[in-house]
């Protein structure tokens, strides 16, 4: 049984994304601990930030790069987690963002370069060793990652794979219920 529920959030987004938010109106019925941390741009950092926060009876949601971390998190520590439109190899899709940015979800600039692609690298599982612990929500219109690298990384995962829609996951509280019984959260 679930305690502790933490939602990872995506590249260039905070703790109030809609996802976020909305999953945290549902888990208000629930006696559980649900936190939402706003994380770094800096991938290592990031991870630091959520191991600090992980007990025995956390569980994981995360959306995009929040996705590629709760699979990390999931694998290392024996977690079970959901991935909404997970990013899969985010050091190869992030390369069009290296240099000067602005996140406006936390008012804040900040600088990509090579050595943060290196740390997303080194975070990266090729296979997964316990895919039991994942399940991938996943909708084919996500048009800003390659929704089908998602569906063959996490093919020996529980998966829901919804035709259309996009990468904020249109109609995401209608899973509301799967995730929680995914997830034993009670």
């Amino acid at each position: 049984m679930a305690k502790r529920v933490i939602y990872i959030h995506g590249f260039n987004s905070s703790e109030k994304s809609y996802k976020a938010v909305r999953f945290g109106e549902h888990m208000a019925q629930f006696d559980v601990d649900y936190q939402v941390p706003r994380l770094t741009h800096e991938p290592l950092h990031a991870i630091l930030q959520l191991e600090q926060l992980l007990n025995d009876d956390t569980v994981l949601l995360g959306s995009s790069l929040g996705g590629f971390y709760a699979t990390f998190l999931s694998q290392r520590y024996s977690i079970p987690a959901v991935v909404i439109n997970p990013a899969v190899r985010p050091f190869e899709l992030l390369d069009n963002y290296l240099g000067p940015n602005y996140n406006p979800y936390q008012d804040s600039h900040y600088e990509l370069d090579t050595c943060h692609m290196d740390a997303l690298r080194s975070l990266y599982l090729p296979q997964l060793d316990t895919p039991s612990l994942l399940y991938l929500l996943q909708q084919t219109g996500d048009e800003v990652l390659p929704f089908q690298q998602a569906v063959n990384y996490y093919s020996q995962c529980k998966q829901h794979v919804e035709f259309g829609g996009d990468h904020s996951f249109i109609g995401f509280e209608q899973t509301f219920a799967s995730i929680v019984d995914f997830l034993k959260i009670t």
